[in-house]
């Protein structure tokens, strides 16, 4: 009897542990059940390649099709594993030659973004980006800068400030700061030669705002393309410390730029708004980025 009814509770346990089968999630960027998120990765697509309607093809399945040039494809549940992408122009695939074709490599519980954009030179290239999902302290947002055109290296400002530099093609750019919205510009590296804005930027409490340059300056139509990436917030350290007012916050001083596993490091210090901030410069390594 004993053995009946241990086993009895164990049955009952895994089917209270299972639970009913989670719903599909509307948010900006999907964020998934923990289960889904061990088993898949989230995937979106970025188009930045201009005058080019395309069809994408992934182990030769189609995703996306009509896809025109600054679109962001929703987020995509792709198994963990190797993808064999082809971009061709739209009704061509699958048989086809592509005007963009690589293998990447997709880790299950990610979140990525491909980009299927331009080299520093003007030729086709596809970008694979693993995006920080981290939390973010409280009242900050999360800014991650990518140069995907066909344009030398920039420099980004905000208010007239530089705040990340000589940013080349296909490297990304990632800080944290204050939530709000600024005015922001891209100019050449080391010049005041603005080549794409100023534009109204918001940086989101709690999200990764992801910005991307694409587009050539030869053709002279480089524009800013925007991803969000929600749910990244922090609950407030600080708490009340009895008589003495509040007690310290916890959320780590003054902001820093990740560095990337794979990436080359770059540190400076720049002030903004009488604040100074540590910053570093991530350089694309070769299993995330197209170098031809």
């Amino acid at each position: 009897m004993r053995r009946l009814v241990m086993a009895t509770l164990a049955t009952l346990a895994l089917a209270l542990a299972a639970g009913p089968a989670a719903s599909a999630t509307t948010a900006q960027d999907a964020r998934t059940s923990p289960a889904a998120a061990q088993a898949t990765a989230t995937v979106r697509v970025l188009h930045g390649v201009p005058g080019l309607t395309v069809d994408v093809f992934a182990n030769g399945k189609e995703i996306l099709s009509d896809f025109t040039p600054g679109s962001l494809s929703d987020p995509l549940q792709l198994p963990g594993g190797s993808y064999d992408i082809k971009v061709f122009k739209a009704g061509e695939g699958p048989g086809g030659t592509p005007a963009i074709q690589k293998t990447v490599e997709v880790t299950a519980g990610t979140n990525v973004t491909l980009t299927a954009n331009l080299n520093q030179g003007g030729s086709p290239a596809l970008n694979a980006y693993v995006n920080d999902t981290s939390k973010v302290p409280a009242g900050k947002g999360r800014l991650t800068v990518r140069h995907i055109a066909a344009a030398p290296a920039v420099d980004v400002r905000a208010n007239g400030t530089a705040i990340m530099q000589d940013l080349s093609n296909p490297d990304e750019a990632v800080t944290e700061t204050a939530a709000g919205t600024v005015k922001a510009d891209v100019t050449l590296a080391g010049t005041d030669n603005v080549v794409i804005g100023p534009t109204d930027l918001t940086v989101a409490e709690g999200a990764n705002t992801i910005v991307y340059a694409w587009g050539s300056a030869k053709e002279g139509n480089l524009k800013l393309a925007v991803q969000t990436i929600n749910g990244l917030q922090t609950a407030p350290s600080g708490v009340p410390g009895g008589t003495g007012g509040q007690a310290a916050s916890h959320d780590g001083g003054a902001p820093g730029w990740l560095v990337g596993a794979t990436g080359l490091a770059l540190l400076s210090m720049v002030t903004i708004g009488g604040g100074t901030r540590l910053l570093v410069l991530r350089r694309r390594g070769a299993p995330h980025g197209d170098r031809r």
